[in-house]
């Protein structure tokens, strides 16, 4: 897909979902660091559902520190691979209180340094709490839509987001990754995408392919 096609898909999809913003809910940067930690293998409506009571009970950096590890597994556990996710929790926090003064970093460098934190996470952190558009977050729906549309032929997000980078102007890259969720969860969905229905259908390979 060429520059002007990309600029008009997202031009499109912005049209079609105005108010697309990140789903995970939180009120402070660690709140969110844990919240897509949780979000991992995991429906964010899942997420939002469990960290009421996980955040009420931690609500502080210190407090993820010091929680037992078996409290934390169990308020955590309905998310999926409790265990691991409640490890790297623990330690994320005790990172951000030994090495960040208790504050969550902005940088990509910083943030992948902190244990569960990977590039995409870290692109959601930045995104959302410091308004930093460094790079996309490419999930399993920004994954689907690129290369059904036909914007990467990769398989794997880091290279797939490559690809995105140079195809989007960087003033859209804020945008790209709420407006994909969207359109993965409405209508570009896993099994049987709606593409009778989908407002870039004109500009995507997948549809194209199929009617010709």
């Amino acid at each position: 897909m060429k520059k002007q096609e990309a600029i008009k898909l997202i031009e499109f999809l912005k049209k079609r979902y105005p108010d697309a913003t990140c789903s995970l809910d939180f009120t402070n940067p660690f709140e969110l660091v844990v919240a897509v930690m949780l979000s991992a293998q995991c429906t964010d409506e899942r997420v939002n559902k469990t960290t009421p009571e996980l955040f009420a009970r931690c609500k502080t950096v210190q407090d993820f520190a010091d929680i037992d590890i078996s409290e934390l597994e169990n308020l955590i556990h309905p998310c999926g691979f409790y265990k691991n996710k409640a490890k790297n929790i623990k330690l994320c926090a005790k990172q951000v209180l030994e090495k960040f003064d208790g504050k969550v970093p902005n940088t990509m460098e910083e943030l992948t340094s902190l244990a569960g934190v990977g590039r995409k996470s870290a692109n959601v952190i930045l995104l959302e709490v410091f308004g930093i558009a460094e790079g996309i977050a490419v999930d399993t729906h920004a994954k689907r839509i690129s290369n059904l549309i036909g914007l990467s032929k990769q398989k794997e997000p880091e290279k797939i987001e490559q690809d995105l980078i140079k195809l989007f102007p960087k003033e859209y890259l804020k945008d790209i990754n709420h407006i994909f969720v969207w359109h993965g969860r409405n209508t570009c969905v896993a099994r049987n995408p709606h593409c009778d229905n989908c407002v870039v259908n004109s500009l995507c390979q997948f549809y194209n392919a199929k009617n010709k």
